[in-house]
């Protein structure tokens, strides 16, 4: 493979506190139940994102604006300690950004974010990041920002060349002003279907093949358990399958895919080896409990990369 120089990924998106409850099953209205446990943890997509990517090494500098509570101060050491460049993180007064997170016994989750200070940062500090950072192989992108931060950085990448990624996360309409300057974007199931016109979810290669056409972007649909589908320049859709294991907790399974596709195309895979990748590396988080906590170690992604 074709390595690119020092490698570096920019992921321009949010920071969440997860507080995770993990229970036999979830109340009704109105019902109260005994939980199991409880755990705080660091969150975000684009955090989760920026972790998992950081997890190979490479640089990885975040983009996001914190509240000046202990949640704050906390999400920014996290990064301190994990060698993430934080030069582009801002503060702001008032809250951070918190997710309440439900876990059931068969990994499956249910989350509700609260955006907080990442609903306060700005075109010019995305656009500063970009023009600021140096060399940059990959720029990452979510939307639980104001979509017009995150259109301003890619469009300041895709001035450079830089390849951007959209994580469509969690879904709204995205403005054509974003699409027109994503090179790919990322949904599951769900959120193809909200983007479909007719609400198809990508059952088929031909709907997944019609709606990138129609959009004019290229697809990587992650499909759970059943691994992943991406676009070809061509528009031919080619399926990757994931390792079969035994789920016990989902939740930031998403970002730990998206985070490793983009270290993929950093380090110069193929697209289909840098799905893999994905693949490989969520597979594995959802075998532990928590979000970033449950992404693979340094040693443990060296493994997967071998196993390409």
């Amino acid at each position: 493979m074709s390595a690119v120089k020092q490698p570096q990924i920019v992921v321009v998106g949010s920071t969440m506190t997860d507080m995770v409850t993990y229970a036999q099953r979830i109340p009704e209205r109105g019902q109260t139940l005994l939980a199991d446990s409880f755990v705080v943890g660091f969150g975000g997509k684009g955090a989760n994102q920026a972790t998992m990517a950081r997890r190979f090494g490479i640089k990885v500098a975040m983009v996001n604006t914190l509240g000046d509570d202990l949640f704050g101060d906390s999400t920014l050491k996290n990064f301190e300690s994990q060698g993430i460049n934080t030069e582009f993180i801002r503060r702001a007064p008032g809250p951070s950004g918190v997710a309440p997170i439900w876990v059931e016994p068969d990994g499956t989750n249910r989350i509700l974010i609260v955006p907080g200070a990442n609903n306060l940062m700005s075109e010019e500090q995305s656009q500063s990041a970009i023009e600021g950072l140096g060399e940059i192989s990959v720029v990452v992108g979510q939307l639980e920002i104001p979509q017009n931060v995150t259109a301003a950085a890619f469009k300041a990448a895709q001035a450079k060349g830089i390849p951007t990624i959209l994580n469509p996360a969690p879904y709204s309409p995205i403005t054509p002003e974003l699409l027109a300057v994503s090179d790919w974007v990322m949904p599951n199931e769900s959120e193809f279907a909200a983007m479909h016109p007719e609400g198809l979810a990508p059952t088929s290669d031909a709907i997944i093949a019609e709606l990138a056409s129609r959009l004019k972007t290229r697809f990587a649909v992650t499909l759970g358990e059943a691994g992943a589908a991406f676009t070809t320049l061509d528009g031919t859709v080619v399926r990757v399958s994931a390792p079969k294991v035994t789920a016990i907790d989902t939740t930031g399974a998403g970002d730990a895919l998206v985070g490793s596709f983009a270290v993929g195309l950093a380090l110069g895979l193929t697209d289909e080896a840098a799905i893999k990748l994905g693949c490989l590396c969520a597979t594995d988080s959802v075998t532990r409990l928590g979000t970033q906590a449950s992404y693979p170690s340094p040693e443990r992604v060296q493994e997967l990369l071998q196993q390409l």
